[in-house]
């Protein structure tokens, strides 16, 4: 590229599904693809061309091809929606715009008659808005006919601020392009839709092409595995050995879904010979992609584009399949030559190990799957994906996933919250932190803390599984029998030592024992099984019953689990049980009361019942209390700060605001920051004091000295020039060898705040989880003991205030032993503030607001110190494919 070209914007690409759930590439225009664009506006209906340019226009001139496909990317941007074809590449859409005004462009869209009604213009608009607010400018304008509704509904629809007048026959539309609260909402709908969909075209295939190479080796071995199982499926498919790409051209029956287990190379080249067939799924149950290194990186990187521009899903490399039971016949294109029972369980993991000892699990239980996909190394498809089909699928009712890694934590958490307000989402992750990258799978590097990740499963409403077992002991409860009303649990136990057990973890589990509790001796007679158990599932006793039942002399009968099971479907009550010899799903704990069956499952130990039960209760706790609202304080300017920002980035590097652009940006978000003098003489440090007025802090600058009072770098509570001069001698003397790195100006002076509890709030952005907010009381408890609550952005008012509370020294601000009650309201009103602008700005690298005082009466901000760095955020407010 030379000095004068434009930087081509690769960052710009994405692979997008489309509202129909097929796939396309959306990327920058390009020079060379000027002959596509002639064929495109050729194509066009004459109506389609008027609507477009006002006028009548068979071919587009030279001069004209060579203005809208040779762009500078900054003030004159194009973009293009592609779809594969035998010899290339065929553009569906453009996009573009041309910078006006600093901040204002005007913006037109042409979409392919063929692909009206797809989605294009609104995949289109996101990705243009989002190009848009990386260069500047921040309002959209365009001149549309008013018969064109397709073109003005795509604005009105965005859920952006929009204007529009008529003038001399044309309607004249203005789009600001600050995100709304609508327009986060619109996305999310469309995405979710769309994915959805994409899905249906995965696990609502019917006819299925299986591809492998000949020969005794492990990827025909995998082949006919799925073959067999879609033989005993009975489902419709046709089996192929290659050795090339072009012996699949003797094929001519469509099929919708192709497992495919071949070498990398072959691979990539069967691709547009699928998409021949029909096909709009694609799994990849081969390896020897990026877990390979470099070379097997730029292979799946190449089948992506392949498949995603001819409009296919991709599942794996490296997955163990999929399977779907349906009444009209099963779907089978997995590894798996046994399928669990059909139940309304969906199950999602990544790595086949995984998968063959989740299924086994799941098949000693007896518990009932849905569905059940292994994403591999989850290239294509993901946990999300899936989360998203689920959510509208009437044949699942509970959703487990065991996630490997996280690609995209922001976006799963967006995804799972809304999903855990209908069906819960049972989650086991690869150790706790979600710093684990498996090889071949594509994950940021992360510095947040390792608790981020607990924090954002919280906030999300998702059940934490501590491992495949525990996930499956949470699944069995949840199929099979009803949500609990409340926390009281009734014991039933064979032995008052038994009963003392168990009381012990319901309390550990946060659960409250309730009085009903009863012990069963292991010889109690019909009359007395009977007795105890209606005793225990009397109304109004409790909300849920744990039996365990051990007999240690006499060989266990089923009187107990019968006289349970009846009970349990009778009242509707939540019940789990332990009792030697069961385990999972067993029909000894089967029951129909009024035409509806259930299950009590059983578990191995007393504690894993409780532990299920504990998890199922704090769920049912969170879907029943207030979501919130997301926070959205009144007075903010985020374009200001905004400009601020863009202004003060000169180049890669991160940058520290100065104390005019620091004020500045806390300003536009309603943030007010003390102001503080620098001072190097103490003639400078009188003079501050009397223009602020006393009494005042004296605090040294050395890094090493901030905030430490302890060593005597922060006199507070100066009460006039004496006192000042004073400690400002005995500063200089106790820190000489200090002075000299932090000069000219050593020290600063302040208005002493008035009396109240110190705290720390903090922003920093991960190239992972993004803005990550954190909270607490400024001193040891933050310094010593990471005493520290976080948040993922977006939050709610809710999450704030858990947030407030969630630390270990909360109490301080609640009137502890006496003190003063804390003015709370206003500390969470400046932590919503922060997390807004954390949000807002993915520029923001780093924040810290150090000490806030937080007084009976307001949240003082005595110090800040922000960091700003180009933005890198992996989910943005677009809809994209994982790259």
């Amino acid at each position: 590229m030379s000095d004068t070209e434009p930087r081509y914007p690769i960052e710009w690409e994405a692979d997008v599904v489309l509202r129909d759930g097929s796939t396309a590439h959306l990327r920058p225009i390009e020079p060379t693809d000027a002959d596509a664009l002639q064929r495109f506006h050729m194509a066009q209906s004459e109506q389609s061309t008027y609507l477009r340019f006002f006028a009548p226009m068979e071919r587009l001139s030279a001069r004209d091809l060579e203005r809208f496909t040779t762009v500078d990317h900054h003030d004159r941007v194009a973009l293009v929606v592609v779809r594969r074809v035998v010899d290339g590449e065929e553009i569906v859409g453009v996009g573009r715009f041309d910078r006006v005004a600093r901040d204002e462009a005007e913006v037109a869209f042409n979409i392919a008659d063929a692909a009206q009604g797809r989605g294009v213009g609104s995949v289109l608009l996101e990705h243009l808005a989002t190009a848009a607010r990386e260069v500047g400018v921040r309002r959209f304008t365009a001149d549309v006919l008013p018969q064109n509704g397709r073109m003005i509904a795509v604005f009105r629809e965005a859920g952006y601020a929009v204007t529009q007048h008529l003038d001399d026959g044309v309607v004249q539309v203005s789009v600001d392009l600050d995100p709304t609260e609508r327009s986060r909402e619109v996305m999310a709908d469309r995405e979710h839709r769309a994915e959805a969909r994409s899905m249906q075209a995965v696990l609502g295939a019917r006819s299925v092409l299986v591809v492998g190479p000949p020969g005794p080796c492990l990827q025909a071995y995998a082949a006919e595995r799925v073959a067999a199982s879609l033989r005993a499926a009975e489902t419709r498919h046709l089996v192929v050995t290659v050795t090339q790409a072009s012996d699949l051209d003797v094929l001519d029956e469509p099929v919708e879904l192709a497992v495919v287990s071949l070498a990398p190379e072959i691979a990539v080249d069967v691709v547009p010979h699928l998409e021949n067939l029909g096909v709009r799924a694609l799994v990849l149950l081969s390896g020897g992609y990026a877990e390979a290194g470099a070379q097997g990186l730029a292979l799946q990187r190449d089948l992506l584009r392949a498949a995603h521009g001819a409009g296919m899903r991709v599942v794996g490399p490296a997955s163990y399949g999929l399977f779907v039971r349906r009444e009209d016949g099963d779907l089978n294109a997995s590894l798996s030559e046994e399928l669990p029972p059909a139940g309304r369980v969906g199950f999602f993991c990544q790595s086949s190990p995984m998968a063959v000892t989740l299924l086994a699990t799941v098949a000693r239980r007896r518990l009932g799957v849905s569905s059940f996909l292994s994403a591999g190394n989850r290239a294509g498809v993901s946990g999300n994906d899936l989360m998203q089909y689920w959510q509208d699928d009437e044949n699942t009712d509970v959703v487990c996933l065991y996630l490997e890694s996280i690609g995209n934590p922001r976006k799963f958490s967006r995804i799972a919250r809304r999903l855990s307000r209908v069906k819960p989402v049972v989650v086991v992750t690869a150790g706790r932190s979600g710093h684990v990258v498996p090889a071949g799978h594509a994950v940021r590097t992360t510095r947040a803390p390792r608790r981020t990740l607990d924090e954002m499963l919280r906030q999300s409403g998702v059940i934490r599984a501590d491992n495949t077992h525990h996930l499956v002991d949470i699944a069995q409860l949840l199929e099979h029998q009803p949500l609990p009303t409340g926390r009281r649990v009734g014991i039933l136990a064979s032995s008052p030592a038994l009963a003392a057990l168990v009381a012990e973890a319901v309390s550990s589990a946060g659960l409250e024992v309730a009085e009903v509790s009863r012990s069963l001796a292991e010889d109690a007679d019909d009359e007395t099984v009977t007795a105890a158990v209606d005793a225990v599932y009397a109304e109004g006793t409790c909300d849920a019953v744990v039996v365990v039942h051990v007999p240690t002399l006499r060989p266990r009968t089923g009187r107990v689990a019968s006289a349970v099971a009846r009970a349990a479907a009778r009242t509707g009550r939540t019940s789990v049980v332990s009792m030697l010899g069961l385990h999972g799903l067993d029909p000894e704990l089967t029951a129909t009361s009024a035409g509806v069956e259930r299950i009590v499952p059983a578990y191995s130990t007393p504690e894993d019942a409780v532990a299920a039960l504990g998890a199922v209760v704090r769920y049912v706790r969170w879907r029943a209390q207030d979501q919130g609202v997301s926070v959205s304080p009144p007075g903010l300017r985020p374009a200001a700060a905004r400009a601020v920002v863009e202004s003060a980035l000169a180049g890669p590097e991160p940058v520290a605001l100065d104390e005019r652009d620091t004020h500045a940006v806390l300003d536009a978000y309603g943030i007010d920051l003390w102001e503080t003098v620098n001072v190097s003489t103490v003639d400078e440090a009188v003079r501050a004091a009397d223009e602020l007025g006393y009494p005042v802090a004296l605090k040294h600058t050395a890094e090493s000295l901030r905030h430490r009072s302890d060593l005597g770098a922060v006199r507070l509570d100066i009460q006039d020039a004496d006192e000042l001069r004073e400690d400002f001698a005995a500063m200089l003397g106790a820190f000489t060898d200090v002075v000299p790195a932090v000069a000219p100006a050593p020290f600063e002076i302040q208005r002493m705040a008035g009396k109240g509890v110190a705290c720390v709030i903090r922003s920093a952005e991960d190239q992972l989880f993004g803005p990550v907010v954190s909270f607490g009381l400024a001193g040891d408890a933050v310094d010593l003991l990471a005493d520290v609550a976080s948040g993922v952005p977006p939050l709610t008012d809710v999450d704030v205030a858990t947030i407030v509370r969630s630390v270990r020294a909360a109490p301080r601000l609640f009137g502890y032993r006496g003190a003063p009650v804390s003015d709370v309201a206003a500390l969470e009103d400046l932590v919503a503030r922060v997390s807004v602008m954390a949000d807002d700005l993915p520029e923001l690298r780093s924040l810290e607001l150090y000490p806030v005082v937080v007084a009976e009466r307001g949240a003082t901000v005595l110090s800040a110190r922000l960091t700003v760095a180009p933005a890198h955020r992996a989910d943005t407010l677009r809809r994209a494919l994982p790259a």
